[in-house]
């Protein structure tokens, strides 16, 4: 696959989702955790969501277990978790590996087209954020400690 929008995955509440959907849109991706130090990113998260979704931009939350096991939870745990703490509307897909051999394809397809420092593939922990283009095209990794509100002009950007 050579386009994020060729992709597709499950959301929590199990419907397939065809990530076609978001084509023309500019995209976050989030690898999320309940039970990490950046948890409290999920409230940046929502307000970037909020603030520039009428515009076409999503924020779509992949939790993942496989940093610390800071994501115990099942898809009604993860769901109410997000819902009751910080009023999550944003798509939230069920719980992937992004690393190592259960890896999720789009993960793979994500690290492979924006790989980290020096040029490692592996995701290094919870919250790690990816940029994607109208067009389909990863455009930037961030670092965990980077704030949702930090991505803001990078996220203008690319906005119509």
């Amino acid at each position: 696959m050579s386009n994020f929008f060729d992709f597709s995955a499950r959301a929590l509440s199990g419907e397939a989702i065809d990530f076609s959907r978001y084509r023309g849109k500019v995209v976050l991706v989030v690898n999320t955790a309940s039970q990490c130090g950046f948890t409290p990113q999920y409230a940046g998260l929502e307000a970037l969501y909020r603030r520039y979704q009428p515009r076409g931009f999503e924020v779509l939350g992949f939790p993942c277990n496989q940093f610390g096991g800071q994501e115990p939870g099942d898809a009604e745990e993860i769901s109410g978790f997000c819902q009751a703490n910080f009023g999550v509307t944003f798509p939230m897909f069920e719980k992937i590996d992004v690393n190592g051999e259960q890896a999720s394809p789009v993960y793979r397809w994500l690290t492979e087209n924006a790989p980290g420092v020096l040029g490692t593939k592996a995701v290094k922990w919870n919250f790690t954020k990816f940029l994607v283009n109208p067009q389909g095209q990863v455009i930037r990794r961030y670092a965990p400690q980077a704030t949702p509100e930090s991505l803001e002009q990078d996220i203008e950007a690319l906005l119509p």
